[in-house]
């Protein structure tokens, strides 16, 4: 077992620090997201991991091997660029065959490597055409087929997705899913894009624009229970309400100005007293919308329909409440033609559970 350890890393680039005092452990055969918006660091994180740029301070392991001064092409760490970085003048034989050439494996060993890895990849019919002959999803799994040959311990992706269509996109989503259970190899997987995260992950770190870790968990655990108000926002849409705490008995509200008590789950914290200033999270699929009032929930908002957003599988409805506060509220579209149908300008009722909200921070 081969995790990766980084301890107290520090990166600076002209006197200014990207990465400060990070620790991060990622678990040997996971598929590791990190996820962040542009300039958080999650590409410099990379790069240490790879070996292409040196840390200040603080140490690398893979496994039980130090490796935070050892050279790139000795860390057993192969890189999918967002670019591919594949060679035009080879084809793709050649440039699936150019790592183990450089080491020295015989021809005919290469031979039978490169021709298994690329009947695994679907690209046994493309295998001596030029890179520019190749579409965008053949090149990504050219570049994929030219890490994995090396049989890595550790293969790093950098946004490897981000010059495909939607569509495609999502067909290379699963097949690096599919890639990654097949080797058992360490993915870690670098982006921007929360839903690729979410859909590729087992285990994920979410990078805030300062360059430090907010949460570190499953798919499920960030986006269900986020521990801030940053990875609320960052991973999904989701409401914010602000207000008092207030108990009463076994029973825990928020006292939200203009909107009056909304119940949450008793979760008691150190921090948690009488008139405690809390923000709660809920997220727009939580909510029920209704133009009738409805029974069994154990909160209820009135507003107006200001905006209607068709999204296919679901739609969009953004509700204006008192004090011009904004919810937005997805209903997802199980039926050709609803029962109730809501339009612009309705005046309509939003319900949810307790135990749907999530508490964020004081």
């Amino acid at each position: 077992m081969k995790n990766i350890k980084l301890s107290d890393i520090t990166k600076k680039f002209h006197g200014e620090a990207v990465l400060e005092h990070l620790s991060l452990t990622i678990q040997s055969g996971s598929f590791f997201a990190l996820l962040g918006p542009s300039g958080s660091g999650k590409t410099t994180l990379l790069r240490l991991i790879a070996g292409f740029e040196s840390v200040d301070s603080g140490t690398i392991f893979l496994g039980d091997r130090d490796i935070t001064h050892v050279p790139a092409h000795e860390r057993r760490i192969n890189t999918v660029f967002q670019n591919y970085a594949l060679f035009p003048h080879l084809n793709v034989f050649d440039n699936v065959a150019y790592g183990p050439s450089i080491r020295g494996v015989p021809r005919t060993e290469i031979e039978e490597k490169v021709i298994k890895i690329l009947k695994t990849f679907g690209l046994e019919k493309h295998i001596y055409k030029s890179i520019s002959q190749l579409s965008g999803g053949q090149q990504q799994r050219v570049a994929l087929a030219r890490a994995m040959i090396n049989e890595p311990d550790v293969l790093l992706l950098d946004e490897p997705l981000a010059a495909l269509d939607l569509k495609l996109r999502e067909k290379m989503l699963l097949e690096l899913i599919e890639l990654q259970t097949s080797s058992k190899t360490t993915f870690i997987y670098v982006t921007h894009d929360p839903l690729e995260a979410l859909t590729v992950a087992d285990t994920m770190a979410i990078m805030n624009e300062d360059g430090e870790i907010e949460q570190v968990g499953t798919p499920e655990a960030i986006y269900e229970f986020p521990i801030s108000s940053f990875v609320a926002r960052f991973v999904g849409i989701t409401n914010f309400f602000k207000g008092a705490l207030r108990i009463e008995g076994e029973r825990y509200f928020i006292e939200v100005p203009h909107l009056g008590q909304l119940e949450i789950v008793n979760k008691p914290t150190s921090w948690m007293r009488e008139g405690s200033l809390v923000i709660m999270s809920l997220r727009p699929e939580k909510i029920d919308i209704s133009k009738t009032p409805l029974e069994g929930f154990s909160n209820c908002l009135r507003g107006v329909v200001q905006a209607i957003v068709y999204h296919g599988r679901s739609t969009q409805f953004n509700v204006r409440l008192a004090d011009n506060i904004l919810v937005h509220v997805f209903e997802q579209n199980e039926e050709h033609f609803p029962k109730e149908s809501i339009d612009y300008n309705d005046e309509v009722y939003l319900y949810w559970q307790k135990e749907n909200v999530v508490l964020l921070e004081r």
